[in-house]
């Protein structure tokens, strides 16, 4: 049977040779060694269709998808109402995927055009792309935006963005040449404004959380001011949801808005796809990676749609490109449009206004347990953290064995708890019980 990757032996060495290479191992030299297998892979013989079906469904089987989930940190549980996967499930949606004869594919284009028009709606911006892969994609190309806009090669970003955020956009910038600095949090949970501004100068931007990792809402309007004194760009990340409730990024000048769409219509996944979305004012249309569609009319005056801007640019400059983005994901965004397009202005708000009341109302309790205090005073949206004197492992271990996800337990041993509209009064006392006892047990021994 041919491999998977239809290449001989001999073909895979002359590839190496053109690019001055002996080996795949020296292809892959940039990886960490202690990264890296260092043993063949352990796959099972070659099965029959029916065999490998039955593999799978017993992992599957292994999955355990029920019990009352309190957690959040970049992917959130919220209600989707049923139109949005019946809708999605359509064959002329569900093998949706980036139209390469664009004009021939009208329905792909104006799924497109809406999904945009929505992000604007949502963010206050003037124009948004086609969409891409998830939110640690959109902020990674927003700082290749950023450099290609100013030609100044640093970069400032929070600490409050999303680790797997900033994890994402400092290989971007190893690649790219560009040099990322770390603006820390104070003591309230939100940006350090003295030490953003004493790194400002000579930067190209700062991306920021809001609200942030740690569910702190920030003082965007004073951030915005800070960055735009200096003549650089601001990038604000977002939490679509929340939008229903706090100032939309283009309400406070962002210049670039960024986010993970996740929350709008789609389900955990274990962790995937996703659908990141990015956008920005007139005077960086064409810096957006990606694609643009666009509504104009044909030659007898109907309506139509066309890819007004094509930033992908590598089949023409190649390496040289400002993106090498080449893709959308544009099911998941047909999903999130679906979803917005539901619930309309006064359902996000409500949804919106329902996260901060169930936050709220989980922080409150919770505070109520001996031992048990809300680390930050900062107003927050629907995350918190909560630090413990009953170590926060033994406190999951024990709302496991009883079908509860607790918060996730952060490197300093604090806990990121989460509560949306999927949380009812009920989980949140159930939940809060649990841990009284837990914590009286351990105070106990």
């Amino acid at each position: 049977m041919k491999s998977y990757v239809p290449n001989t032996e001999k073909e895979r060495r002359e590839m190496l040779e053109a690019i001055g290479l002996k080996s795949m191992d020296d292809l892959f030299s940039d990886i960490p060694e202690d990264l890296k297998l260092d043993r063949e892979l352990d796959l099972p013989a070659p099965m029959s269709e029916m065999e490998l079906r039955e593999l799978m469904m017993g992992y599957v089987l292994q999955n355990d998808e029920g019990g009352l989930l309190f957690r959040g940190a970049g992917a959130y549980r919220h209600y989707i109402p049923s139109v949005v996967p019946q809708l999605a499930a359509r064959s002329e949606f569900y093998t949706a995927y980036t139209p390469y004869q664009a004009e021939m594919s009208q329905g792909m284009l104006q799924s497109i055009f809406e999904w945009q028009t929505v992000i604007c709606n949502l963010t206050g911006m003037e124009a948004s792309n086609a969409s891409v892969y998830d939110g640690a994609t959109a902020a990674s190309e927003a700082i290749l935006m950023m450099r290609d806009s100013k030609r100044k090669s640093k970069v400032l970003y929070s600490a409050g963005l999303n680790p797997d955020v900033i994890t994402t956009i400092k290989t971007y910038a190893h690649c790219y040449g560009i040099e990322l600095v770390e603006i820390p949090l104070n003591k309230d949970g939100i940006t350090d404004m003295a030490a953003l501004e004493a790194n400002l100068p000579e930067s190209a931007g700062f991306i920021a959380a809001q609200p942030n990792y740690f569910g702190c809402i920030e003082n965007m309007d004073a951030i915005s001011e800070a960055v735009h004194a200096q003549k650089a760009l601001l990038v604000s990340y977002v939490n679509p949801i929340s939008l229903g409730a706090v100032k939309r990024p283009g309400d406070y000048g962002a210049d670039i808005a960024i986010g993970d769409a996740q929350p709008m219509g789609l389900p955990l996944n274990f962790g995937g796809p996703y659908v990141g979305f990015m956008a920005t004012g007139g005077k960086l249309v064409r810096n957006l990676p990606g694609r643009i569609a666009g509504e104009t009319t044909d030659a007898e005056g109907g309506r139509a749609y066309v890819l007004t801007l094509q930033a992908r640019e590598q089949h023409i400059r190649r390496d040289k490109a400002s993106s090498n983005i080449c893709s959308n994901q544009m099911l998941c965004a047909i999903m999130s449009t679906i979803y917005a397009c539901t619930m309309g202005p006064e359902g996000m708000r409500e949804v919106a206004e329902q996260n901060i009341a169930k936050a709220h109302y989980l922080a409150d309790e919770i505070c109520k347990i001996p031992g048990m205090k809300l680390r930050y005073a900062t107003a927050f949206f629907n995350e918190f953290v909560i630090d413990t004197e009953t170590p926060a492992g033994q406190i999951n271990e024990a709302l496991k064995d009883m079908g509860i996800v607790g918060g996730l337990i952060l490197p300093d041993g604090g806990m990121l708890w989460c509560a949306t509209e999927m949380n009812s009064k009920e989980d949140i006392d159930f939940l809060t019980d649990m841990l009284k006892n837990i914590v009286e047990g351990g105070m106990e021994q």
